[in-house]
């Protein structure tokens, strides 16, 4: 078990455009390097659809489809607190991106375009404020269309969307009954449906912070450590929050690939 409480972020984002600002505490700069290693091992850094190139291609923004893969009914206000707590994680970990190394946005601007669910009646709204999809199963869950859906037209062709690209979602939320931990990668992030909604008072929801990370292209630690880090949000149970050394190594992704964006 960690024996050293986590280091919460206490820095402020620094430096502008043009400067290089790799500049982590030295304490840090051992374990960044050996995580950067370690991605150059395992990951194809070809890849074209890490979060990164997603908020690239939609100039800052982020837009979702909950996957409803519950049968307990859903109302307005739980559908509207989720969209917000949805920003207000975003802005947990990219607060911290804004101003540092010509990274382009002061926000990541969140919305939630689509609902999916196995029965109309469980989401228990009749204004047109979202896409609804009823039925459309994949993966034993609903989904939004695939015509519309970023994991599915990663060129950025969404033609064959109803509506256009206006209504395509890049990322889904999905909320599974009775689902215990999570998942993340470039299609979105998955938990507890129970466990998401029960968090919404709360600050920070943990496992979706962790998730999203994913997206971005954080790794999980599983086996090993980082020389001297015993406790981060990217490194499940030991921390319920972003750390100083989460930040850097979200910031260390952006270093290495900002370059395939003209940066």
């Amino acid at each position: 078990m960690p024996t050293d409480p986590p280091t919460e972020v206490t820095e402020e984002p620094t430096g502008g455009p043009g400067q290089d600002e790799w500049n982590p505490p030295s304490n840090l700069v051992q374990p960044l390097n050996e995580v950067w290693s370690h991605v150059e091992d395992t990951y194809d850094l070809n890849f074209r659809n890490f979060g990164w190139d997603q908020i690239m291609a939609t100039n800052g923004s982020v837009d979702y489809c909950v996957r409803w893969d519950s049968q307990n009914a859903v109302g307005t206000q739980t559908r509207d607190a989720i969209e917000a707590k949805l920003q207000q994680q975003y802005d947990l970990w990219f607060d911290h991106m804004a101003g540092w190394s010509e990274f382009p946005f002061d926000r990541i601007e969140v919305d939630v375009v689509g609902w999916a669910a196995y029965d109309r009646d469980l989401l228990q709204w009749s204004d047109g404020s979202v896409d609804v999809y009823i039925g459309d199963i994949r993966e034993d869950a609903p989904q939004c269309s695939e015509d519309c859906g970023r994991f599915f037209h990663q060129d950025g062709d969404y033609s064959q969307c109803p509506g256009g690209e206006a209504h395509h979602y890049d990322q889904s939320l999905w909320l599974t009954q009775g689902m215990g931990g999570g998942a993340g990668g470039d299609w979105g992030q998955r938990m507890g449906q129970e466990y998401f909604v029960d968090s919404l008072n709360s600050s920070q929801i943990t496992i979706y912070l962790h998730e999203l990370g994913h997206t971005f292209g954080l790794d999980d630690f599983y086996d090993w450590t980082p020389t001297g880090q015993c406790c981060f949000i990217m490194k499940a149970g030991s921390s319920s929050t972003i750390t100083d050394f989460d930040v850097w190594m979200l910031r260390d992704w952006w270093r290495h690939l900002k370059s395939r964006y003209g940066y």
